[in-house]
């Protein structure tokens, strides 16, 4: 018999460094080792009271279970553009240029789908999240990697961009606030972007999971005036609708691109289940007092315990940052982030994140999850503690 093999675009990606390392966590555990983790962004409380009522009493109808529109229901895709307006102050026509996911990870494949041919260059941060570089290595694209820098706030170095040969370049994965690093944008940040990708016909893909955590003033790069014309955003409800496991978030951008998006995607998926809409709807209208409780006051107190937990470890950081972790600067004595990581994880029985794992921009920093009560976090702190003293 012929010896079956993978396809060839298996070799350029790697199994997920949090599904392989998660394993290992889980195995530590049922030996009794009781691992803390502070690793993986995910909400550990559960969405508003709205949104799972909306599910429970939708759900048990007769006539929502079947396959659903690809585009999302109308009511939903309104629910998005009035939130984006409330928002973010941005105008979206719901009928055609906003389009549901499941999930804003996917939009990912969707977008790299639509618009990159093998061999397009796509420019991918470094540091970054690692899901830009293994989609655009398994659509057959050339990654062209733009570093961040702390001494330049983790922002594009422009005068760098410019320097590059782009002629072949025709998508730029971009993040803000940062992931891993938490950094913020600014409205100039943005107009910046914007400017350069018009300037070289340059897609400008912004991922934007982040912008209410921690963060009293949310940006959208769609608030720059023009910006639709060149730029699509994804948003997801995983983080600051505490529905990470619900898988719903959106696509927003002008009706062209929507409409290459919605190709790629109405040949792959089969829609959004409909209680799962209805219950999107109740959460993007949560209350401004639920929002302050849960993406504001609860993520600010539990970011003194993981600030302690970088001191103890004699991490430096940035108070300023913004999201759902913490991002750290190892001290010189580690010869890499996945030796302290290791250290602790051994040591300690608390998982933290290299920042290896985000791009060579990103070694000699870790990342702590905020995604832990105030109780598990103490308790990381003090195990830390008796490893560090």
């Amino acid at each position: 018999m012929r010896t079956i093999v993978p396809a060839d675009r298996l070799n350029t990606v790697s199994e997920y460094y949090f599904s392989k390392k998660l394993r290992e966590v889980a195995e530590m555990n049922a030996m009794g080792k009781n691992v803390i983790s502070l690793g993986v962004g995910s909400p550990d409380l559960p969405p508003s009271e709205e949104t799972t009522k909306a599910l429970c009493e939708s759900v048990i109808k007769k006539d929502v279970h079947g396959y659903q529109p690809h585009v999302g229901i109308a009511e939903l895709r309104k629910a998005f553009a009035d939130w984006y307006k409330r928002t973010y102050n941005v105008n979206l026509d719901f009928a055609n240029e906003i389009q549901p996911l499941i999930g804003s990870k996917e939009g990912i494949l969707h977008i790299s789908l639509a618009f990159l041919n093998p061999g397009d260059g796509v420019l991918v941060p470094n540091p970054g999240y690692p899901t830009y570089s293994s989609v655009s290595k398994l659509v057959g694209a050339n990654i062209v990697s733009y570093d961040l820098d702390e001494n330049n706030n983790w922002q594009p170095d422009f005068d760098a961009l410019e320097k590059l040969d782009l002629s072949n370049v025709k998508l730029m994965w971009i993040n803000y606030p940062n992931m891993p690093t938490g950094a913020n944008a600014t409205v100039e940040l943005f107009e910046k972007i914007v400017a350069f990708g018009k300037k070289h016909g340059i897609i400008i893909a912004h991922d934007n999971p982040y912008s209410l955590i921690l963060n009293e003033k949310p940006l959208s790069i769609l608030q720059v005036e023009g910006a639709k014309d060149i730029c699509i955003e994804l948003n997801s409800m995983s983080k600051s609708h505490n529905m990470p496991g619900w898988r719903i978030g959106t696509l927003a951008s002008n009706a062209q691109f929507i409409q290459w998006v919605l190709k790629v995607l109405t040949n792959i998926e089969s829609g959004i289940l409909k209680p799962i809409q209805l219950a999107a709807i109740a959460a993007l209208n949560n209350s401004d007092e639920w929002h302050k409780e849960n993406n504001i006051k609860l993520y600010a107190n539990r970011r003194q315990y993981a600030e302690a937990i970088m001191k103890e470890l004699g991490c430096t950081f940035d108070k300023k940052q913004s999201g759902m972790f913490l991002w750290g600067k190892i001290p010189a004595e580690y010869k890499s982030s996945e030796e302290l990581a290791d250290k602790i994880l051994y040591e300690a029985n608390v998982f933290l994140t290299p920042g290896f794992i985000f791009g060579n921009k990103g070694e000699g920093y870790i990342r702590i999850s905020l995604c832990c009560n105030e109780d598990m976090l103490k308790e990381a702190l003090e195990r830390i503690k008796k490893v560090t003293n």
